[in-house]
């Protein structure tokens, strides 16, 4: 925008540059590029195969037991000794939940029955194992 003053013709200050604000548009795209990926890819677990597999397409509860045996509760750390609280504090009839337990194939029998036995003292037994099929 234009205008004239004694002659002289200025432009008007009320003009946006558009350069810094695309400028940091694209920093903040490159940034959420970036930081997708890691924060959508979880807790690395070698999950056991077998050779019967149901593919469940719901969202459940997961406890995750990794190969340093630490365990998550979707994927935020958890003590074992604390699990059963959190568990309780999810809502809901404890009777008719269902949890899925993933456990690192190298991890031993005692972790894996302690985790277990944390998630029944919450009141929930129906406790899916997750594995993943044998390729052929």
């Amino acid at each position: 925008m234009a205008y004239t003053v004694k002659g002289r013709t200025q432009t008007a200050l009320a003009e946006i540059n558009i350069t810094p604000l695309v400028d940091v548009v694209l920093v903040l795209l490159l940034i959420f590029m970036l930081t997708a990926p890691v924060l959508q890819s979880g807790i690395d677990v070698a999950i056991p195969k077998t050779r019967s597999v149901n593919q469940v397409t719901e969202e459940r509860m997961v406890v995750t037991i990794d190969r340093e045996q630490n365990v998550f509760l979707q994927d935020k750390p958890v003590n074992v000794h604390e699990l059963p609280a959190r568990l309780r504090a999810g809502g809901g009839d404890p009777a008719h939940r269902v949890i899925y337990l993933r456990a690192d194939e190298r991890v031993p029998f005692g972790a894996f029955a302690s985790v277990m036995d944390a998630v029944k003292q919450a009141g929930i037994t129906n406790i899916s194992i997750v594995t993943r099929p044998i390729e052929k």
